[in-house]
């Protein structure tokens, strides 16, 4: 089969070995497959992001389901999938039984690709480790990504009071009002955390996803109701900087960092498991939408690595095997 390896210059198409499904595993023949940030690391070699030089890149596909292990609950060959797991710039890929879910009825391959990440993230970030309740206000920074995209939409379908998107593109800001957004502002403006206090009557929001962190955090921190919390999921803004103790200290924001990477399945099966139960209905539905901002032929995944790399797009950006 043909697949996307790790290398110095980043991923390569190469040919490889048809996977093996372990017996808590499903084989998919992949249909489409998502791009997400992690990969660009991954496909350089960084095994922080879980793939060695020579590895299989990626980590988000749909697909049909070709082979299931004797221990892999809950899928028969032959149903649609969509799968949250690592390899997926490939022709197939395995996965762990629970981290795949089945594709609604009516809804694209393409469709469902953009969905799995994002899902569990954002429902792992705003609900278990970020505890949002009703009528709360939400922020999710660099909200025009997939992920982002999800979470502005999940935050208010859930109930938030009142969500704050932000993204320091100003087309792409102007579209997040389409999907849940209250008020989008850029974290460039120099008075960003003041429009973020002034929308919410002075006390700031309660809740914020951070997939900035780096300079940011500490207006972020500032942009931040008394008790509120800040959950991390990413770093688009650096891994390091200067943090305001005081500020963390004097409004008692608990600071909360998550990640994938250091989860067992076990963990991961339960992450699934909750957002399922809290969204199911919703996403078969079809209320949860991602546009697609390019697609490229799983041959030129360096092309649309290089267009993620970029940070010009909206939505997700697809291979197609």
């Amino acid at each position: 089969m043909k697949a996307g390896v790790a290398s110095p210059n980043g991923v390569v198409i190469v040919d490889a070995d048809q996977p093996k499904p372990k017996p808590t595993d499903i084989l998919v023949k992949i249909k489409a497959i998502a791009l997400n940030r992690a990969d660009l690391g991954s496909a350089k070699g960084d095994t922080s992001h879980g793939a060695g030089a020579g590895k299989p890149v990626g980590s988000e596909f749909s697909g049909e389901v070709v082979e299931v292990g004797a221990e892999a609950k809950g899928f028969k060959i032959g149903d649609r999938v969509m799968c949250h797991s690592p390899g997926s710039h490939a022709e197939y890929a395995v996965s762990d039984y629970g981290r795949a879910m089945p594709i609604p009825q009516g809804m694209s391959f393409e469709t469902a690709a953009t969905l799995p990440i994002g899902l569990n993230t954002l429902h792992n970030a705003l609900i278990t480790a970020g505890r949002m309740k009703k009528g709360e206000a939400v922020m999710v920074q660099g909200a025009s990504s997939g992920v982002g995209i999800i979470g502005l939409q999940m935050a208010k379908l859930l109930g938030a009071g009142f969500v704050v998107g932000t993204s320091t593109d100003p087309k792409r800001r102007a579209k997040l009002k389409e999907f849940g957004a209250d008020l989008a502002v850029s974290t460039k403006d120099a008075d960003w955390t003041q429009q973020v206090l002034k929308a919410t009557g002075g006390k700031g929001v309660n809740l914020t996803v951070d997939m900035l962190s780096g300079s940011v955090v500490s207006q972020t921190m500032q942009a931040t109701a008394l008790l509120g919390r800040i959950v991390n999921i990413g770093r688009l803004a650096g891994m390091k900087a200067e943090f305001d103790f005081d500020i963390h200290a004097r409004k008692r924001i608990d600071y909360i960092g998550v990640t994938f990477r250091t989860r067992t399945v076990e963990e991961v099966r339960d992450i699934l498991v909750k957002m399922r139960a809290d969204l199911w209905d919703i996403v078969a539905a079809g209320k949860i939408k991602v546009p697609v901002d390019k697609t490229y032929p799983l041959a030129d995944a360096k092309a649309g690595h290089d267009h993620m790399r970029a940070n010009a797009h909206f939505g997700k950006i697809l291979l197609i095997p």
